[in-house]
């Protein structure tokens, strides 16, 4: 399996951190949930880390069954819709933004 990946590293405009969980929760989420074969979107909000900076606002994961169905996904309609509904979230947001493909390797925890 596959897992691409969108770091938003930086922050929330200072005033603006409701209104930015608001948009990708009812504007975002909808559209990442459509791209074709996506197994499973996750969407992980930084709440501590070790080190001051960076600081990661937030960490879109989209799961997929292969390389190719990440292709697929990209070349979407769906996934230019979501770019275009993306530009209303920057205005809520101060940093940059970067994509990384991970395979997942599983492994299973021992059970004594």
């Amino acid at each position: 399996m596959f897992i691409r990946c969108a770091f938003f590293r930086g922050r929330a405009k200072p005033g603006s951190e409701a209104e930015f969980s608001a948009y990708v929760r009812d504007k975002l989420v909808p559209l990442w949930t459509r791209f074709p074969g996506a197994e499973e979107v996750r969407v992980l909000r930084q709440e501590e880390a070790d080190v001051a900076e960076p600081h990661f606002e937030m960490v879109l994961q989209v799961r997929y069954p292969s390389r190719e169905a990440i292709e697929t996904a990209l070349a979407s309609d769906v996934r230019f819709e979501s770019r275009e509904v993306t530009k209303g979230l920057l205005e809520l947001y101060e940093g940059d933004i970067f994509h990384t493909v991970f395979r997942a390797d599983d492994y299973a925890l021992p059970t004594d």
